[in-house]
């Protein structure tokens, strides 16, 4: 994934009345975009200029010296993928081969809509919730802190959802658990969610 700010799939109102229009405005224009500009800026002149997200990642992971550029760098690749995991119309049981995973994973579509609403319940402050893709093929849910991604980890998330506050406040308020839900009645991709499973 290249450091810049991508082209949305959708108008900026399209996933209304589910996410306003000003939500995506302040997240994706303000906040996403302040996060490419700073890695921009903190790569300018060193040896990770011109490196893929992953490679800015990984270089910078546990590294204290670099947990600037490291926040930023992790917080382009993650709102870039959230962005890819939402579509207006979207949302409601998946088909296809996350189905199947989902099904032998966690027994059931409905056991993995509580697992992954209570990690991102229970994300204290700012973060993300996942489903990453394990090398034995099955799916496993996770939620990390503040901009720390399973590409931290060398894990594959296929699927994400921004618990920060500014992904949310503007249209739930403290509800949490309202945007949860709306998120996966109404917002997943599950079209892109399966392109991710190899």
């Amino acid at each position: 994934m290249k450091v810049e700010l991508p082209e949305l799939t959708f108008e900026q109102n399209a996933l209304e009345p589910f996410i306003s229009e000003k939500t995506v405005q302040f997240h994706f224009g303000k906040h996403h975009k302040a996060y490419v500009d700073n890695t921009i800026k903190l790569t300018a002149g060193t040896d990770l200029e011109g490196k893929s997200l992953e490679e800015i990642i990984l270089a910078t992971t546990g590294n204290d010296e670099k947990t600037g550029l490291f926040n930023n760098a992790a917080q382009v690749w993650n709102h870039s993928f959230y962005w890819s995991c939402v579509k207006p119309n979207g949302g409601g049981e998946p088909t296809g081969k996350v189905a199947e995973l989902i099904n032998s994973s966690f027994g059931n579509y409905e056991n993995f809509v509580g697992q992954f609403s209570n990690a991102g319940m229970t994300q204290f402050g700012s973060g993300w919730a996942w489903l990453v893709l394990k090398e034995d093929n099955s799916l496993e849910i996770m939620k990390t802190p503040n901009a720390d991604t399973p590409v931290a980890h060398n894990l594959k998330p296929i699927l994400t959802v921004d618990v920060w506050e500014h992904a949310y406040y503007l249209d739930y308020q403290n509800r949490r658990a309202d945007y949860l839900k709306t998120f996966l009645e109404s917002l997943v991709n599950w079209e892109f969610v399966n392109s991710q499973i190899g």
